[in-house]
Parts: structure tokens; sequence; C-alpha cells
């Protein structure tokens, strides 16, 4: 494949969806590109802005969020894999809103909660919290959630 086919293949794979530069160096390797290539394709995206790692990590928060219920931590781990720079993670993830974090944590607990067979309440409240942790949650937040829940349940 030549350096303009990869060009124009990567170029329209970024125009239809965000993709980061790691995503799109993973496609162009496994199209033959060898790294310097690479590079210069990528840097040629960037520079056209067909890809913006800033604008990814912000879809990729909110999207993460909203259709897949993961909380910041599993979000902040998948960016840093995809070597998204770490202040940028930190812009996409505070772009998330406090109300809306913590009700989507209290309907994903209530759904699990309705799930879980354990009768025993110390053990359905580890697995809840297993569960939350396992999403992505704080162990804090999910704590205060579950004991905010409990106070509402119980007045």
């Amino acid at each position: 494949m030549t350096t303009e086919t990869a060009y124009t293949k990567a170029s329209a794979l970024c125009a239809t969806r965000e993709h980061c530069c790691f995503d799109i160096r993973e496609k162009l390797l496994n199209w033959g590109i060898d790294d310097e290539t690479s590079k210069k394709i990528i840097s040629r995206l960037v520079e056209e802005k067909f890809i913006d790692e800033s604008r990814y990590a912000q879809f990729y928060a909110r999207d993460k969020f909203k259709f897949n219920g993961w909380g910041k931590q599993k979000m902040i781990w998948t960016l840093r894999l995809k070597k998204i720079p770490e202040k940028i993670i930190q812009t996409a993830i505070e772009t998330i809103d406090p109300d809306d974090y913590e009700n989507k944590l209290l309907y994903l607990l209530q759904e699990k909660s309705k799930k879980t067979k354990e009768k025993d309440t110390v053990k359905k409240r580890a697995a809840l919290i297993r569960f939350a942790q396992s999403k992505g949650f704080e162990t804090d937040e999910i704590i205060r959630i579950m004991n905010k829940a409990d106070k509402i349940q119980n007045t």
C-alpha cells in the first residue's frame, strides 16, 4: 500500500468517527505501513484536524459514560492505554456532570441490586461495591451513594 493510499484510507476512517493517534497507528501498522511513514501520516492527519486527541477523549468519556455506564477510573485507565496525555484525560473526565455521574451510579446500583439474589445484606452490599468498581467507579463514591440511598429508603 502506498503512503498516499494509506493516508486516504486513514483520513476516511477519521472522517466517519473520532480516532486517536494510537488507534490510527495500529491500523497503519496492520496495513503494513512502517513506523516512520505512520508518524508522517498521523502528523498530517493531526495538522489537517482529522485527529484531535482532546476532541477524541471528550467524545470517548461522554460515550463510555452514557452508553456503557463506565465510571471515571475505567475511562482514565483505557485512555491511558491509548497513550492520551494526562492533561487531556483530566479535561475530558471533568466534562462529566457530577449530578449525572451520581445518578448513573445510583441507577446502576439499583438495577444490579434488583438482579442480585443474595439475601445477606453485607454480602449483597459487597457484591454491589465490586460490581460498581468493575464499572470503574471510585470506592468512596460508591459507598457515599449507597449510604445516601439507604438513608432515602429508611425515611
